[in-house]
């Protein structure tokens, strides 16, 4: 007899393009950082579908808001201003000091809108030949054109070739080549405060410094990608300004829906006041529904969940610390608040994922040797305790593994 979860991969092999390598296993419904699969086994979610579920899954209050606004209106398109729109753009604008905001449905839009606007800025100062971008080695940024073209990686990038022209890459722990890089004929330097996809790998304060004077030097527009560091994941609303960068776009997407797909490109008013009608567009950005869970996300994050994050951070923390003095699994953690990387071996990176599923924990792995945790914003001390208690027994499992091979 068929079981519920063979007939859904059934499906998904007929009809579902096969751009994707999926666990085998399918969830079903979830509440707080715990996720249940279709056999009804229960998981601690240490990923929370990439930092995208921030309020956990299920949270009565966005539900809430989802139903009362499908319930009212749920799109006009862009032709009509709606008062939610201002107020997302408001609260992101007091957090961020970024006063303008273009809406959109996914960070990787986040990011193209970015790359246009930084164009379109010195186009309108008549600075035609300020069209390159500097980008960094190890950075990901999306998978449309323009987000793909400051992706670094060959992986991403050859299946695509040629892409968009300009870009430059080089090395995030030399500030040398950042100050060499950019000079003239850069529009814009793009950077993820702490590399997500990368491995995890925060900026050096070196790197950092070298940025903000080459800008500083050239005028070069500054980009700084918070879709996966920011707003509120590192303990801090962007985790930028730690490291003293004042950026001029600031994409952001991720947590900001809770869930629900909502994105934006943060941007000065030196920025706005170079865009004209129709320089860019959203048939999505700015619905009603985004909004809505925005709101719920933002107000959350006004209302003590930084703090909470930072006290989680900490603890989450002073655990992979633990474990690594324990294992020899771990050779480094990196990162800040709930955003963490363990840096293991590839064997143990190889069999990491699915040792953590088996022992009911949910995890990623990325930029081959590096087990990546983002888990909700407000994950429970008693959840990340108990997270971290499976993440020993799931690699001491890959370890058994690797030494029976």
């Amino acid at each position: 007899m068929t079981t519920r979860a063979e007939a859904i991969k059934a499906l998904e092999a007929s009809h579902v393009l096969q751009n994707y390598k999926r666990h085998p296993v399918v969830f079903v419904r979830g509440s707080g950082s715990r996720l249940v699969d279709t056999d009804g086994r229960e998981y601690v979610d240490l990923l929370s579908g990439i930092g995208v579920a921030s309020l956990g899954h299920a949270p009565g209050e966005l539900a809430a808001a989802l139903t009362a606004q499908a319930g009212e209106l749920l799109h006009t398109s862009n032709l009509f201003f709606h008062p939610l729109q201002g107020e997302v753009a408001e609260r992101l604008a007091r957090l961020s000091g970024l006063p303008r905001a273009f809406f959109c449905n996914s960070g990787t839009e986040a990011v193209e809108a970015c790359l246009k606007f930084a164009r379109r800025y010195w186009r309108t100062r008549g600075a035609n030949e300020r069209h390159e971008i500097v980008a960094f080695e190890g950075a990901f940024h999306g998978r449309t054109f323009g987000s793909l073209s400051v992706t670094a990686g060959e992986p991403y990038r050859a299946p695509f070739a040629p892409l968009v022209p300009g870009v430059r890459f080089v090395s995030p722990t030399d500030p040398g080549q950042v100050r060499d890089a950019v000079g003239e004929r850069t529009a814009a330097v793009i950077v993820e405060p702490i590399q997500g996809e990368g491995g995890v790998r925060p900026v050096p304060g070196a790197t950092a410094a070298a940025i903000a004077e080459a800008c500083a030097a050239t005028g070069t527009l500054l980009i700084t990608d918070e879709i996966q560091c920011g707003l509120g994941r590192t303990g801090r609303p962007f985790h930028g300004a730690a490291l003293g960068l004042t950026p001029d776009l600031i994409p952001v997407g991720k947590s900001l829906g809770g869930g629900f797909p909502v994105a934006a490109a943060l941007m000065s008013e030196a920025i706005a006041a170079a865009v004209a009608f129709g320089d860019h567009g959203s048939t999505y950005g700015g619905n009603l529904l985004a909004c809505r869970a925005a709101l719920v996300f933002l107000e959350a994050l006004g209302n003590g969940l930084v703090e909470r994050v930072a006290a989680a951070g900490r603890r989450l923390r002073q655990g992979l610390d633990a474990l690594v003095a324990d294992s020899g699994a771990i050779h480094e953690v990196r990162g800040d608040g709930l955003m963490q990387g363990l840096e293991v071996d590839q064997e143990v990176a190889d069999r990491a994922v699915d040792c953590a599923l088996a022992r009911g924990l949910v995890i990623n792995r990325t930029a081959g040797t590096v087990i990546r945790l983002l888990p909700p914003l407000n994950i429970s001390d008693e959840d990340i305790d108990e997270g971290l208690r499976r993440l020993r027994l799931a690699l001491d499992d890959a370890g058994a593994a690797l030494r029976a091979a």
